[in-house]
């Protein structure tokens, strides 16, 4: 039987649930079942992994010192990356102004069930009350990160005996998740044109959607691509000194996955494998940061918030300031810190953009009908800048990479 490569396996498989969608959207409960059986597998296996690959890379770098100075360069990448995407979103939407004049109904009430907190609970809920009710909620990741680093930094703090029985212990959980994952893996084809299908078919009037929406997609989408296509390749070039594109083609299964699942959480697994075997950076590294970066690196996410917070004041004919559009982008990158790793978490952070300016949050309504498929780019640019990450931190650690 003739063999096709995965990434083949996944495009043919978007091609055929977006048919499957069109002609037959009446029939999608045959094929939903494969995609909502996929992403539980995913979400299954993600805080095992998560847990177990942090406590490792903690373990493999070592010293206390070590750990600052690999963190420090992380939390650099991380902040300043998402700053720039932000800053390529407010370029755009102040460009082409796609909210002046638009036709749609303000008056619209949207269905959204918005979770009670502000931006500082939200970082207060860092530290858990019970880590093991983390543990069970995928939603609760930067709980569960926050105490990998800490119970990998004090395993390093153990001498002697108990230092190498967990050091071992988590370094063979690890082993065996990735075993596990690459397992999850080999259904992805089938996934993808469940939750495909689904999607396209959920859609009444696909023709009318796009030509309502058009100018607000064309600039999140056009933002998006500048930040992958050109930001984060010229800096991966020349600070990095690798070859971005090399590491592009590498990494098509992760990419393509984060594209049709919109879960950077979700797409985890694949982006470590491919990462570690494929580009070729270490366990130190790849261990330390993509699970990181998963959670707080949503480049993606936090120029979609700008834009669409813009566009929607744009429809609501109010000129914010530039006082105003600072605080967009400074509650912009906030709230993309703490937006989760699963479809959708960034119209839910919205709000609290929205909120900082003084915007009606029933402005969500006016941007839920494409929501869905934006979010499919904004993932991807997520799950790119964490790859661009490892890549430019495991060459200034001396790294020597495959491609």
């Amino acid at each position: 039987m003739l063999r096709i490569k995965l990434h083949w396996q996944i495009l043919i498989a978007l091609v055929l649930g977006v048919l499957y969608g069109i002609f037959l959207k009446d029939h999608t409960f045959y094929v939903e079942w494969m995609g909502e059986l996929f992403l539980r597998a995913l979400r299954m296996i993600i805080i095992p992994l998560v847990f177990s690959s942090l406590v490792t890379g903690i373990v493999n770098i070592g010293s206390g010192r070590n750990i600052g100075v690999l963190g420090g360069k992380a939390m650099a990448w991380y902040l300043s990356t998402s700053t720039l995407a932000i800053l390529t979103g407010l370029f755009m939407v102040n460009l082409f102004k796609p909210g002046v004049g638009a036709d749609i109904d303000l008056t619209h009430d949207p269905v959204l069930e918005v979770t009670e907190g502000t931006l500082g609970q939200t970082l207060m809920g860092i530290i858990p009350e019970n880590i093991f009710l983390s543990f069970s909620d995928n939603t609760q990741m930067l709980s569960v990160i926050f105490f990998a680093l800490l119970f990998g930094f004090f395993i390093t703090r153990v001498e002697g005996g108990p230092r190498e029985q967990l050091s071992g212990f988590f370094r063979a959980v690890f082993e065996v998740m990735m075993k596990v994952t690459l397992f999850v893996i080999r259904f992805t084809p089938l996934g993808i044109f469940g939750l495909i299908a689904a999607r396209i078919a959920a859609q009444d009037d696909l023709s009318s959607l796009v030509q309502s929406m058009g100018m607000y997609m064309f600039v999140v989408i056009a933002g998006i691509m500048v930040h992958v296509f050109v930001t984060l390749p010229l800096i991966v070039r020349f600070i990095g000194r690798a070859r971005p594109f090399r590491h592009f083609a590498a990494t098509r299964i992760p990419l393509l996955t984060a594209f049709t699942t919109s879960s950077s959480n979700a797409t985890l697994p694949l982006t470590m494998e491919a990462v570690k075997n494929n580009s070729g950076v270490s366990d130190k590294v790849g261990s330390f940061t993509l699970p990181l970066g998963a959670t707080i690196n949503m480049d993606g996410a936090a120029l979609y918030e700008c834009v669409a917070v813009i566009f929607i004041a744009q429809a609501y004919g109010i000129d914010l300031t530039l006082g105003q559009q600072v605080i967009v982008v400074l509650t912009s990158l906030l709230a993309s810190v703490g937006s989760a790793g699963v479809p959708m978490a960034g119209l839910v952070m919205i709000t609290i953009v929205l909120t900082a300016v003084g915007l009606p949050l029933e402005g969500v309504g006016l941007i839920l009908a494409v929501d869905r498929i934006i979010d499919m780019f904004r993932t991807a640019a997520n799950v790119w800048s964490d790859i661009c990450g490892a890549v430019v931190i495991a060459r200034s650690e001396g790294e020597e990479l495959k491609v």
